[in-house]
């Protein structure tokens, strides 16, 4: 598959699809839905479905449900369905209606009844292991079931049976009877309703057996009047059987339902199923850890519902695979954030400074710009005394050509402050350098027009005497498509470096940052307050993206 760029004009077949449909009356009002199983968080993929259904349906005044599709009571919760309904809100949507397929399930049943009846199900007694392997390969057809010749009076008997608990886990299944030769291997007669004595998070203990998902979605759809059933790619062969239980239950209602292709992104797991298994390893800081592409993950390292919302309207919707470039999400928190938040200074890698000429019980307030690309968010103070911090690698002591920062005899400007010269510089037993001795002119006050000399290079700090320590949290992708190993299991191709917390300062100012606000650090990148790990006492920043890329719009 190609990395897919973004383009001026994104493409949305699906969206000329409902123009026609509206145009031509075949549908009065569109209906959409977005219909997550709650066995799991929700990931950047699905904030693709979601922005386009919800969206299409906004554009041209009709109605999108939010459905859980909870027809399998072994891997759902309650915590999954609460999660995704504050995903969907936080993105910036509000659902016409909130149903649940389990509320379904009597209609479910009936509808398979009446298939019964029509002689188009049957209960089988086959394993599903000898299901598997009677239902043929893509060139070799299907054998009949043993019991697929069963009288409708028996199938009835059987079903009321299953239903009233009298068999065990896949003891007996009912399928839909239609034709094991078929070339499309979901006509072959797929499993519809199986047994399962599970807890269910919506219905408790009332049924025990369950309807399967490619048998309850289409009536689901058609309960709920949906009109454009949008779904992902892997589902275009399960279209033809939608079609049929549609057609052969006798739903009222009949919906279409039409393909995308799903989204995939560089360096990132897109799987639910690995996803979980990273939570359930504990691989990672659970569902919300920042390195997750879940959107509950993506919240917490600081992306905003704008900047997924404008990336998910920049792919498109189209009918071929493609995987997109994940500095392509990158550049569009840049463009969210950088009119908005506050630029500031923050020592990731502290090295102290002694500025030997000021005065020892000095301090002065110092006038800083908040945004330099956008005036109105004013100005704030920041203190300035004999003692700061620098980055470590702002200063080295035999430094190569064209480096302009800190150096034994070198001067460099103090951004928002004054020029320093360094004069001298102390090492501990290991001969690490852990303080710089300088001395700073008090006439190149920044601000002051000061114009008697120039110098080339310009480094952020701290005051030492009022900084606010702090924890910063940096990431790379959990996994690196260029690194990944086949033969080494999901776990092994973690990226060791995915993660690195280091102890710095910040202004003093910002001592009083709340979780979720957002920063861009001079020369390090954007950064949120993580909500989960800062207290009263310690805060904690969460990088979300650095300050440039490569990435081109």
């Amino acid at each position: 598959m190609e990395t897919k760029t973004p383009t001026s004009t994104p493409s949305n077949f699906i969206k000329n699809i409902v123009i026609e449909d509206l145009n031509s009356g075949k549908v009065s009002q569109i209906v959409t839905r977005f219909p997550p199983e709650p066995n799991g968080y929700l990931h950047i993929g699905h904030a693709k479905s979601i922005v386009l259904n919800f969206e299409l349906a906004d554009e041209f005044k009709g109605l999108t449900n939010l459905r859980f599709d909870d027809t399998n009571p072994v891997k759902e919760d309650t915590e999954y369905v609460e999660s995704i309904k504050s995903d969907v809100e936080w993105l910036g949507f509000k659902w016409d209606g909130l149903f649940f397929a389990s509320n379904y399930f009597e209609e479910m049943y009936n509808r398979a009844v009446i298939l019964i009846r029509k002689g188009l199900a049957y209960v089988d007694d086959q394993t599903a292991d000898q299901i598997r392997e009677s239902r043929g390969t893509l060139t070799a057809p299907g054998t009949n079931s043993p019991h697929r010749d069963r009288s409708v009076e028996e199938n009835i008997a059987l079903f009321e049976r299953m239903r009233a608990g009298e068999f065990k886990d896949g003891e007996r299944v009912l399928r839909a009877k239609i034709d094991m030769s078929s070339p499309n291997i979901n006509f072959r007669d797929p499993v519809i309703y199986r047994v399962v004595h599970a807890h269910h998070h919506n219905t408790g203990d009332a049924w025990c057996i369950y309807p399967m998902y490619a048998y309850a979605h289409p009536i689901e759809d058609a309960i709920e009047g949906v009109t454009h059933s949008i779904c992902t790619l892997e589902f275009e062969d399960q279209r033809p059987f939608y079609d049929w239980v549609i057609r052969e239950c006798e739903m009222p209602n009949v919906p279409r339902q039409y393909e995308f292709a799903r989204l995939n992104l560089t360096n990132t797991v897109m799987s639910k199923r690995k996803l979980k298994q990273l939570v359930d390893e504990k691989a990672v800081d659970g569902w919300d850890d920042p390195r997750m592409p879940t959107i509950s993950g993506l919240r917490r390292r600081g992306f905003t519902a704008e900047a997924i919302r404008n990336f998910a309207r920049e792919i498109g919707v189209a009918r071929s695979n493609s995987t997109v470039d994940a500095k392509m999400l990158d550049h569009f928190i840049r463009e969210d954030l950088k009119l908005k938040a506050l630029r500031t200074m923050g020592i990731l890698n502290p090295l102290k400074v002694v500025i030997t000429n000021y005065p020892e019980d000095g301090v002065e307030m110092l006038d800083a710009e908040n945004n330099s690309e956008n005036p109105e968010m004013g100005h704030r103070q920041i203190p300035f005394s004999r003692e700061i911090y620098i980055e470590q690698e702002d200063f080295m002591e035999n430094p190569p050509n064209k480096y302009f920062r800190l150096f034994p005899g070198n001067e460099v400007r103090l951004k928002n402050a004054y020029f320093i010269k360094c004069n001298d510089f102390v090492k501990d037993d290991n001969g690490k350098v852990i303080e710089l001795h300088c001395t700073y002119d008090v006439e190149t006050k920044s601000g002051s027009g000061f114009t008697g000399r120039k110098v080339k290079g310009t480094i952020h700090w701290v005051d030492a005497k009022s900084a606010v320590p702090a924890e910063f949290r940096l990431y790379e992708p959990l996994i690196l498509d260029d690194q990944e190993d086949e033969n080494a299991s999901f776990l092994e191709n973690l990226n060791p470096n995915s993660l690195q917390i280091v102890q710095g300062f910040v202004e003093a100012g910002m001592k009083e940052a709340k979780p979720h606000d957002k920063f861009q650090f001079f020369r390090h990148g954007y950064f949120n307050v993580d909500p989960k790990y800062t207290t009263s006492e310690k805060l904690v920043f969460n990088l979300i993206v650095s300050l440039k890329s490569s990435f081109e719009v």
